[in-house]
């Protein structure tokens, strides 16, 4: 069962509210790769407000429950899945572990934080979507260590066609909360963006490498 469009625009709506995404289509962020874009998401915004917080972990739960059944464990992607993976497990009354974005420098030398003695397999969680590179490899780091993975809940994915061919190739389910057409239609809806602006977002989601190159400012 997948989540209910109601719930998905909710989320969406929340998101908006908190400023956790952000739309500028005439001025686009930056991101970490170089590309330009007109759309900013920062999930860790949603720790600081308790109403947002609280619906968002009720809904991974459910999605959860509803997609993959029983599991042994949650498991959060550093660093950004870390909170929600443990707000998550502790509503499930399950263990947590934790997968490091790189080895630790010192000590055993771990990607995995916790004890995986206790299961035999989990649940990822995310807070972001975006080409599925990061959350994939920390899916793939569990399984080298005899973790079975059930598959990935996220908050938000962008809607890449790669991210989407990169998790098929894998062979992880998953899903998310809301995402990037859903964002569209809520802000839309809601007045943070004009008609004008929408047909900008979409473009931008439908090529984003040239979207860039064409935006980028001079």
């Amino acid at each position: 069962m997948a989540i209910s469009l109601e719930s998905r625009r909710k989320v969406a709506e929340f998101l908006l509210r908190i400023k956790a995404v952000q739309l500028r289509p005439e001025n686009p962020f930056q991101w970490a790769s170089g590309r330009y874009a007109p759309i900013y998401c920062d999930n860790r915004k949603t720790l600081s407000h308790p109403q947002v917080r609280t619906y968002i972990r009720q809904q991974a739960v459910e999605l959860i429950e509803e997609k993959f059944g029983r599991v042994d464990a949650i498991a959060g992607v550093a660093t950004g899945g870390i909170a929600l993976g443990a707000l998550v497990a502790q509503e499930l009354g399950l263990p947590f572990i934790y997968v490091r974005s790189s080895a630790k420098g010192h000590g055993m030398g771990n990607r995995i934080e916790g004890d995986l003695s206790v299961l035999s397999n989990c649940v990822v969680v995310e807070d972001l979507v975006s080409t599925g590179k990061s959350s994939l490899e920390a899916v793939e780091v569990l399984r080298q260590a005899d973790v079975q993975v059930k598959g990935l809940v996220a908050i938000f994915t962008y809607g890449f066609p790669e991210a989407q061919a990169a998790f098929e190739e894998a062979h992880c389910p998953w899903a998310t909360l809301t995402d990037y057409p859903t964002m569209l239609d809520q802000a839309l809806a809601e007045g943070y963006v004009t008609e004008g602006q929408t047909h900008l977002l979409q473009s931008w989601s439908e090529e984003p490498i040239r979207w860039s190159d064409n935006n980028s400012p001079a």
